[in-house]
């Protein structure tokens, strides 16, 4: 059961019930409140397209430039853009992409000062290059919306995965920083964003995981037109209007003051950011009113009378979230705090958070910070809690021990057994402060403990792998999987894809869930039900079923037939094909697609296979499935292109088959190394590890 508090997507046609802002419902249908719409509406998309969809919808004008993770955004707006779709105000959006980042922010500042309803999307570099912008848009109450995919901002390597040192680096631009942990929370709070920066006349940067949340795909409540229309404030509009400039009510914008007056011009925003929590908490509960999702600007989850709490912001909290459930199901007395709101940070709200019992919090932050006292999230807590036992906020009454942690730096991994691994430190007489969690530091020898066989996975999951090349078209494949079994099973589903920076020619690893209850494992799959090699030459390099479980299923690619393939495998698969009870099957889905005019791409015949083995739909209704999926997706290429990939979903079942193993092995030896013996020792034990994916 889902606290009363916390958001929650449903299946509209469970038979559950679980508290709604107060009231309990049953969720055969969606709750009634004023504005909702009469029928959920579930759709299965990523971050990036769930903050486009809002994002679209509410503005006027968006000055772009690719980067990544957060150019699909802007791709999304541009093609509504071509094809002509309109926001809520009946206009086509205009799209103009600048020179850099820098031209993009300014352009914005200018369409803002003409009272404009005006956006961009960036990360990153992208995002620091806006910075002198954003001091100036904030100091001139501008009210906008960034929609920003928090990357790794560039130091002794460049890197274009997630975590939260661009953000950190805003955090003094007076800007108010709302951050979103999964799919569902990211077009939610692109509207909440929206409609508080309206209210408050404080830009914000919204902000979710670069890939993590900005590339994951995932079964998500979509927002009515109707709820969109109904947050934003028609009045606060005109006053944009109101205020823009014109030769026909000129204003003075853009001075340079001196010592006599800059400080209390500085100091007269006060009341303005002194409002803004409170607004924004506003905002939150009007939007529960119109969808049932209730939100807080601290939101806690876990034993209310936990005496050790952990306390982070974006997708590390789904997977918190998911462990404090697993182990206050053993009896633990331990929570998490998820912190919504980051800028203005609201210690009287996050004081209120905490249960009464706290004895011991871990504040972890996705970035590091070196030199300080302690990372930013850290320092504020501190601050907090000193501040609000003197004023007697919230229900602690002594001051908890508290300690700090780095996690998840540049996307790496954050799992249940690292959120256990912090609670266990808490519970030690003196917890280790300053330490990191996911990594093996045995350079300063910061890191935790963690025990990798912990495992929070609900059997009710089916959890799948797939491993292709970069352009061979099964990450497509697969997002079509999941929009299949989204959107025609009452399943959720949830879908994420590991790619190499170097892109196409690399390896890719998709990681596919599907369940009958909300998926909040924001971490790869190492427990796989079901796993797929696409690539026959993986299988000489790679440990393909090293994920997979006792019982589960193998599916290879491959040219050699059921009778020729065990001699084909490496001894060490063959070892573990026999020790785990694996089905194992085969395909030469390469023929397959010659056969059927497909050339080399392989990844439909591979769709085939996996819903015909997996047992998520009925054969035939999944069949019938990916054959709409087919037409929906290449239906703009040309009838040929659709009837050559239909054509391909006919042949391929004849040509699957199941391998019977033999009970001893026979192989080609063990895998090969990644580097030749004779190389030197730092290229075999670290560059070695790396290439082999370890």
């Amino acid at each position: 059961m889902t606290p009363t508090k916390e958001p929650h997507v449903r299946s509209p046609k469970s038979d559950k019930t679980l508290p709604v802002n107060g009231r309990v419902t049953t969720t055969d249908s969606t709750p009634t409140f004023p504005g909702t719409p009469t029928k959920a509406v579930y759709k299965t998309l990523d971050g990036c397209e769930a903050a486009a969809y809002v994002a679209y919808r509410l503005n006027e004008v968006m000055a772009i430039y690719p980067i990544t993770p957060s150019s699909p955004i802007a791709e999304w707006c541009d093609q509504w853009a071509s094809e002509g779709k309109k926001n809520i105000w009946g206009t086509i959006p205009a799209i103009a992409e600048m020179q850099s980042e820098g031209g993009a922010v300014g352009a914005v500042h200018g369409m803002l000062q003409t009272g404009s309803m005006a956006t961009t999307f960036t990360a990153s570099q992208g995002l620091l290059l806006m910075i002198p912008n954003m001091f100036k848009i904030a100091g001139e109450l501008l009210p906008t919306v960034f929609h920003v995919t928090a990357r790794t901002v560039a130091t002794h390597a460049l890197s274009i995965f997630g975590d939260h040192s661009d953000i950190m680096a805003c955090r003094s631009t007076g800007w108010g920083m709302l951050g979103a942990a999964s799919v569902q929370e990211t077009m939610d709070f692109a509207l909440i964003s929206q409609a508080a920066t309206l209210r408050s006349h404080l830009p914000f940067v919204h902000f979710f995981d670069g890939f993590r949340t900005s590339h994951e795909v995932s079964k998500i409540q979509m927002l009515d037109e109707k709820v969109l229309r109904a947050m934003i404030d028609d009045k606060a509009i005109a006053e944009i209007r109101a205020r823009a400039m014109s030769p026909n009510s000129p204003t003075l914008r853009g001075t340079a003051q001196n010592p006599d007056a800059f400080f209390q011009g500085r100091e007269a925003t006060n009341p303005l950011y002194a409002a803004c929590p409170n607004i924004v908490q506003e905002v939150m509960d009007e939007f529960a009113k119109h969808t049932g999702r209730q939100y807080q600007a601290f939101d806690y989850v876990g034993s209310p009378r936990a005496e050790r709490v952990i306390v982070l912001m974006g997708s590390g909290c789904e997977a918190a979230h998911e462990a404090v459930e697993h182990l206050t199901r053993q009896g633990e007395k331990v929570g998490v705090v998820k912190v919504r709101l980051y800028r203005p940070f609201d210690g009287k709200r996050f004081m209120e958070a905490l249960p009464r019992t706290v004895k011991s919090i871990a504040v972890l932050d996705r970035t590091k910070e070196p030199g300080a006292s302690g990372e930013p999230l850290f320092q504020d807590c501190i601050a907090a809690l000193y501040e609000g036992l003197g004023q007697g906020w919230g229900r602690i009454t002594t001051l908890p021990r508290v300690v700090g942690g780095r996690y998840g730096l540049s996307s790496k991994e954050f799992t249940p057994a690292m959120v256990k691994a912090v609670f266990d430190n808490l519970a030690l007489a003196q917890p280790r402060n300053h330490f990191t969690v996911g990594i093996n530091d045995d350079v300063s020898g910061t890191s935790l403990p963690c025990d990798v066989n912990f495992s929070t996975e609900s059997d009710k999951v089916i959890r799948a792998l797939f491993y292709g090349l970069g352009a061979d078209g099964t990450v497509g494949a697969n997002k079509n999987s999941i929009k299949i079994i989204g959107e025609e099973t009452e399943n959720y589903a949830q879908g994420y894809f590991v790619y190499d920076s170097k892109k196409s020619g690399s390896m890719t690893v998709s990681h596919l869930r599907f369940g009958p209850e909300a998926i909040r494992s924001t971490y790869l799959v190492t427990r796989a039900n079901f796993v797929a090699c696409h690539q026959p030459m993986f299988l000489e390099r790679y440990d393909m079923l090293k994920s997979l479980v006792t019982n589960g299923t193998f599916l290879l690619n491959t040219p050699y037939s059921p009778e020729e393939i065990w001699s084909k495998l490496p001894t060490p698969t063959q070892e573990a094909l026999i020790a785990k009870k694996v089905k194992f099957y085969v395909i030469d889905a390469t023929k397959v697609a010659r056969d059927s005019g497909m050339g080399g791409r392989i990844n439909t015949i591979m769709q085939v296979c996996f819903f015909a083995l997996s047992g998520v739909l009925p054969r035939e209704a999944a069949i019938e499935a990916i054959k709409n999926s087919i037409k929906k997706t290449y239906g703009k290429k040309g009838e040929e292109i659709v009837a050559m990939n239909l054509k391909a979903v006919d042949n391929t079942l004849e040509h699957l088959h199941q391998v019977t193993l033999p009970n001893k092995t026979n192989g080609t030896g063990p895998l090969l190394s990644p580097m030749t013996s004779d190389a030197p020792q730092f290229v075999r034990e670290v560059l070695g590890k790396i290439t082999a994916g370890e």
